[in-house]
């Protein structure tokens, strides 16, 4: 098993800190892997991630415990001479875990692979989304939108692989939005997403995700009741876009 990185993270709001979960989970398929440091941790952490804003942040740098050789990176004003980066609100996480890998991982391999967009996004997504669930066979695509919509401010999001579990989750609870991959492993997809759509109450909004961009599937699309088709490889602008015309 290749060795985690170890971050002590202190203060950050909960739409900051899932995000930052998120990307954390992503980053144990890639070549430098982090992880949240716990007291219970193997290894003392090897990086401090401080919100200066957070009250939390000043116990921290006024601790006698406190490694005056551990790398921080500070977010907020303020921050302390010896602090290695510093960045600023909005946050872009993505920029954030590239400084990371500019200290931990190889020369050569120094891109996170995960590109969110340039742009901060939490002001273009609408704010009507309070519950979705995502459904993909692929973890990974999971992974992904659920990070897009943490970054877009959408944290209360479940997720799952299968056609079962989805139409179990949604008898159980309200959903907003709902996105669903059609390459299921129990399922058929469009099955699952016609039984999705005639739910009572009703969801919110079901988006259809696939590699197909013909015609016919977006006819087919919106002939099932789904409000669009998200086109994969995914595109972080069409995200934005797709949320906004809904």
């Amino acid at each position: 098993m290749k060795p985690s990185v170890y971050v002590k993270v202190v203060g950050f709001r909960d739409v900051e800190r899932h995000a930052l979960n998120t990307l954390f989970r992503l980053s144990m398929s890639r070549p430098t892997s982090y992880g949240l440091w716990t007291p219970e941790a193997p290894v003392a952490p090897h990086l401090a991630l401080i919100d200066l804003e957070a009250y939390e942040a000043g116990l921290a740098l006024a601790s006698p415990g406190l490694n005056p050789n551990l790398k921080m990176i500070c977010v907020g004003k303020g921050a302390p001479a010896n602090a290695w980066r510093t960045f600023a609100r909005p946050l872009h996480w993505p920029d954030v875990v590239k400084a990371m890998d500019s200290l931990f991982a190889p020369v050569e391999k120094c891109d996170t692979g995960i590109d969110f967009g340039g742009s901060d996004v939490r002001a273009a997504v609408p704010p009507g989304f309070k519950v979705s669930l995502l459904v993909d066979s692929s973890r990974e695509d999971r992974m992904y939108l659920r990070a897009r919509l943490a970054l877009a401010g959408h944290t209360d999001v479940d997720d799952t692989g299968t056609g079962a579990r989805a139409l179990e989750l949604a008898k159980k609870r309200h959903y907003d939005l709902v996105i669903v991959g059609l390459n299921l492993p129990d399922l058929d997809g469009w099955a699952v997403i016609r039984q999705l759509v005639t739910l009572e109450p009703a969801i919110g909004s079901v988006i259809v995700t696939s590699t197909d961009k013909s015609w016919h599937m977006r006819q087919h699309v919106e002939a099932c009741g789904c409000s669009g088709l998200l086109e994969k490889p995914y595109d972080p602008l069409q995200i934005v876009e797709l949320l906004q015309k809904i």
